[in-house]
């Protein structure tokens, strides 16, 4: 295992004791989160059916408003709230391992979610997933716990270096952004799933950009991350990294739907600072795998695209179906919905991808696609 961390994987059923008095949920996804759609001309191309209804539709937006579909322009938000995030990682903490619970909201580039939630009285770290251009690529890190008085100003730094159109070509300015971050003694700072080629540059690329990033980036870094919504093979190997590295591991639920985060950080720390004086001072993370990272890989990400596709009635108005969740630029430069775009009457298309994602994600199918889909197995493996 990397240096001085402890991984459990907890089993289903079983009694899991571990004596800790605090339990840590990072990297988590709310309404203000910007969740870019860049990815969708990549897959939708490999799809059968979709892929030639995908390049008609993109020609004909094309022909209409004279302009190609610039998907790196979309994005879509997360349908939970702040609070009722933050308030469910903390029972499910406290159900599944009898802890008081910390929750660490990392929004894309964004933290207006832990600002309220502490404008509400919620003693909560201030926290981003920060991205991070670099040569061919980009990397998400995890910039956890920002001073408070301080937090606005150090984040617009760090977003104003993401927009910039130059970033990449300024790897001196990245390094000063590292190391102011690091000279912040409460600060955590966490590579989140560097092996995930989540640029679909191709993995060979992705790698030999993550090693010129980790060659001139890594003594800033603070931890690599255990990933809720990776593979097991995938974490396996960012143990073996982080073992070379000699970095700490640490959790990072990935959550983006109602559902609670699959691996935590147990910890004796009473606070978020002591927590990161353990990583950052004394190298020292347990992370746990729970009994939900456990189930299939496959229904887990249907379930969340389910939840992600939901109604929602009881929602302020504006964001109840998922087509207000969803934007991109209009001509002007102003963020529209979908909804407005296609005013009140999705497609049919549209209609039927949504119920089979909705169908595929609900818990009554899951015995029948279990018999029909592999059973990871998860074990420590030779690290």
């Amino acid at each position: 295992m990397s240096h001085n961390t402890t991984l459990s994987i907890v089993k289903p059923g079983s009694v899991f004791r571990h004596g800790l008095r605090t339990g840590v949920s990072l990297h988590c996804h709310t309404k203000f989160s910007r969740e870019v759609l860049d990815f969708i001309p990549h897959y939708a191309a490999k799809i059968p059916l979709v892929a030639g209804r995908f390049a008609r539709l993109c020609q004909g937006y094309e022909a209409r408003h004279g302009r190609p579909l610039d998907f790196t322009q979309a994005w879509w938000t997360p349908p939970v709230t702040p609070r009722v995030l933050h308030d469910a990682e903390v029972r499910h903490m406290e159900a599944t391992l009898g802890v008081r619970g910390i929750v660490s909201i990392t929004d894309h580039d964004e933290i207006e979610a832990c600002c309220g939630l502490r404008a509400m009285g919620e003693d909560v770290p201030i926290s981003t997933e920060w991205t991070v251009p670099f040569g061919v690529a980009y990397f998400h890190v995890g910039v956890h716990n920002l001073p408070p008085d301080h937090a606005r100003a150090i984040a617009e730094e760090l977003f104003a270096f993401t927009k910039d159109p130059e970033a990449r070509a300024r790897p001196d300015v990245l390094e000063e952004l590292f190391a102011m971050l690091n000279a912040l003694p409460g600060v955590l700072v966490v590579l989140n799933h560097p092996l995930w080629d989540i640029e679909n540059i191709g993995q060979a690329q992705h790698m030999t950009a993550l090693k010129d990033f980790l060659d001139r980036y890594r003594r800033w870094l603070h931890a690599l991350e255990i990933n809720g919504f990776r593979s097991w093979r995938e974490n396996l190997d960012v143990a073996r990294l982080a073992r070379e590295l000699e970095l700490p591991l640490v959790s990072g639920g990935d959550r983006h739907g109602l559902s609670p985060n699959t691996v935590v950080n147990l910890t004796d720390a009473e606070t978020f600072e002591a927590m990161v004086e353990e990583l950052r001072v004394m190298r020292r993370s347990h992370v746990v795998v729970l009994p939900t990272y456990q189930e299939n890989m496959v229904l887990r990400v249907f379930e969340a695209a389910a939840q992600i596709l939901d109604d929602y009635p009881d929602y302020p108005e504006g964001q109840r179906h998922w087509t207000e969740r969803l934007f991109f630029l209009d001509a002007q430069g102003q963020p529209q919905s979908l909804r407005q775009c296609w005013s009140d009457h999705s497609p049919l298309w549209a209609r039927m991808a949504t119920w089979v994602f909705r169908q595929l994600g609900r818990r009554h199918w899951r015995p029948a696609l279990e018999r029909v889909l592999p059973k990871p197995q998860f074990e420590l493996g030779e690290l």
